[in-house]
């Protein structure tokens, strides 16, 4: 039995070690193919996670060292035990400077009000007005226009200011998936003077 695959598998998957143990037996040792009887195991499972209740977390704050402008965030999880960890402490901080960075207005795309994309969405049109491209295409080019303009005003759609080939989305569901549990913004407030 080798360790360094049930590891490598407990990475990759989420599962736990007896898990995973079995998988490999199950596969004659065989990493790729352990690897997909537990990704199939995954996927035929009923998500039962979405079931449960986000009632721990904690609340970060960040104040910009001008002492100007600062933010509070909300941050739920599902248990205490992973609400202490350093990661997930981590995580909060970073939302709440991100928040104090960029400036976002909404926590996601549905959150904004419909009127508000009525509005952009004329913009966008009214700036495409003159270029005489088919109609099918005009539309897709504002929905590249929208997803740039949820980029920008909505927390979960911004990229990183820490690392800038990821979106703030990518940030929790990577917390989310080491942790095993779902880990969820629920507000956030930006004070400036």
């Amino acid at each position: 039995m080798n360790l360094e695959y049930i590891k490598k598998l407990r990475e990759e998957t989420g599962e736990s070690l007896i898990a995973c143990k079995q998988a490999l037996e199950d596969a004659g040792d065989d990493f790729f193919h352990a690897l997909e009887i537990l990704k199939e195991k995954l996927t035929s499972r009923p998500d039962k996670k979405k079931e449960r209740v986000c009632a721990q977390g904690l609340i970060g704050t960040y104040i910009h060292s001008n002492g100007q402008v600062g933010s509070l965030v909300e941050v739920r999880c599902e248990t205490d035990f992973v609400s202490n960890t350093d990661e997930f402490k981590q995580l909060i901080h970073d939302l709440a400077m991100q928040i104090v960075a960029l400036n976002p207005i909404y926590l996601a795309p549905q959150d904004i009000p419909e009127k508000i994309l009525e509005c952009q969405r004329a913009i966008y049109l009214e700036e495409l007005q003159d270029s005489k491209k088919p109609a099918e295409m005009m539309e897709k080019i504002i929905a590249g226009k929208l997803d740039k303009y949820y980029s920008e005003v909505c927390l979960l759609n911004q990229w990183c200011i820490k690392d800038d080939k990821a979106k703030v989305q990518d940030l929790i569901a990577t917390l989310a998936k080491k942790v095993g549990e779902r880990v969820e913004v629920i507000k956030f407030v930006r004070f400036s003077i």
